[in-house]
């Protein structure tokens, strides 16, 4: 990820910390990153191209911390289902973001996905208009108790 995107990305959770996602402007998003408004529209085509990338980042910074659970726990099954859990509940407590997720309880304060629309000519747009991960994208395959034990 780039800097600027990243540094996009940040400013808009402080701007969506603060304000419901209404209120939140792409002209302080941009100013809070120190780029331009251009810039902004540039990285994620609109105002939804860049709810979308908070969500998708929201999700892959969840599905990463289930796999480092799972990475860190047990062969046990039961282990592995705790350790996921337990991750779970950790990091869906402060992340609001996280938690419409993960229960698809959606408020004004929240940018709610919508679908993407398909009309996008700008490379930076397209990316932000890829739908949002399904369960079938997480690349974590468990182990059984024989394979474990075979290694």
């Amino acid at each position: 990820m780039s800097e600027v995107r990243a540094a996009l990305l940040i400013a808009a959770e402080a701007h969506l910390a603060r304000r419901p996602w209404s209120a939140v402007r792409m002209g302080e998003v941009a100013a809070s990153a120190g780029v331009s408004r251009q810039t902004l529209y540039n990285e994620f085509g609109s105002k939804e191209g860049l709810a979308r990338a908070l969500a998708r980042q929201a999700a892959d910074g969840y599905l990463a911390g289930i796999e480092r659970a799972l990475a860190r726990s047990a062969a046990d099954p039961r282990e592995r289902l705790r350790a996921a859990a337990d991750w779970t509940v950790a990091a869906a407590r402060p992340g609001t973001l996280l938690r419409s997720l993960l229960t698809g309880c959606w408020g004004d304060p929240l940018p709610a996905p919508r679908p993407a629309r398909t009309t996008a000519t700008a490379p930076a747009q397209r990316r932000a208009e890829l739908p949002l991960p399904g369960p079938g994208a997480v690349s974590y395959t468990p182990l059984r108790a024989h394979e474990t034990a075979a290694k």
